[in-house]
């Protein structure tokens, strides 16, 4: 069952991102993963994020299937063109792969090959209707499949980054093209997700929102000024100001909690983005959804 398919039956649903192996040990990666197995929807696979080389997501993924962990994969436009994207695509749907979060990438010059060409052959939008049309049984050419996948397609919404009106715009457009559901960037305000569901109520199409612990007041800080769109308030960034190290952990999860319960009645879903404290994810999980 999808991720739309478990929200159209009554569920909130819990996603969590777990960083894929920089290399072929992948020991580190699934003792993450079983930290938070049992309390998930899916486990989010990021492909090449941040800009940053990681094991391809198509066979991180068939790595959770033979798991029996139900897998969310990212694809981007930033390094694939359209003949890449849509074999991709054939993979997963061979693997059992249906939860596919479509993206464009971050700029190559924030990660760590920073001489590599970006391709971009395809925007985001024809990246939707391309994997929509495989649904469908033909490739974008129309050339007829010989079998078609299934596909769960979620996109990116940049709630803040950019303006309202052509935020509305870019939203109605990729879920015209087949978005099943959308996937906003870190919110940390209730009244700012509130007003952005009630702008997009019309698409009557489930909002997800992602969740980074604020792990220190300096973290909050960095994210304010290097993350578009992302708006710690200052009075959580004062709550974190001067904890002692071993105070913080506890101090960010109660944070975490009492934010996540503010944002839970305006969403479908929330989608966890530990950075390295998976450990917390279940006392989350349990507290927000219970």
């Amino acid at each position: 069952m999808n991720l739309v398919e478990r929200i159209k039956g009554g569920r909130f649903v819990v996603t969590c991102e777990v960083g894929s192996p920089k290399g072929v040990n992948s020991l580190g990666f699934l003792n993450t993963v079983d930290l938070v197995r049992n309390y998930v929807d899916a486990v989010m696979v990021g492909d090449n994020n941040r800009a940053v080389m990681r094991a391809a997501p198509l066979a991180i993924c068939q790595l959770l299937k033979s798991r029996n962990v139900e897998p969310l994969m990212e694809l981007s436009t930033r390094d694939r063109n359209r003949l890449a994207l849509q074999a991709d695509l054939l993979g997963a749907g061979i693997a059992g792969v249906e939860n596919i979060l479509l993206v464009e990438g971050h700029d190559l010059s924030v990660g760590d090959h920073v001489d590599a060409r970006p391709v971009h052959d395809l925007d985001c939008a024809a990246l939707v209707k391309a994997a929509a049309t495989l649904t469908q049984g033909k490739d974008m050419t129309g050339h007829a499949l010989d079998g078609a996948p299934e596909f769960c397609i979620g996109v990116e919404a940049m709630v803040g980054q950019v303006p309202a009106d052509e935020q509305g715009e870019r939203l109605r457009e990729l879920v015209g093209q087949g978005a099943q559901f959308l996937l906003t960037q870190p919110i940390y305000a209730p009244e700012m997700l509130e007003s952005f569901v009630n702008s997009v109520s019309d698409l009557n199409v489930p909002v997800i929102v992602s969740h980074m612990t604020l792990r220190s007041a300096s973290m909050a800080n960095f994210m304010n000024s290097n993350l578009p769109g992302v708006n710690v308030p200052r009075e959580l960034v004062g709550e974190l100001e001067g904890l002692p190290r071993a105070e913080l952990g506890e101090k960010s999860l109660q944070l975490s909690i009492d934010l996540l319960k503010k944002l839970k009645p305006f969403c479908q879903g929330i989608h966890l983005m530990p950075s390295g404290w998976e450990a917390y994810v279940p006392r989350i999980a349990d507290a927000v959804v219970g």
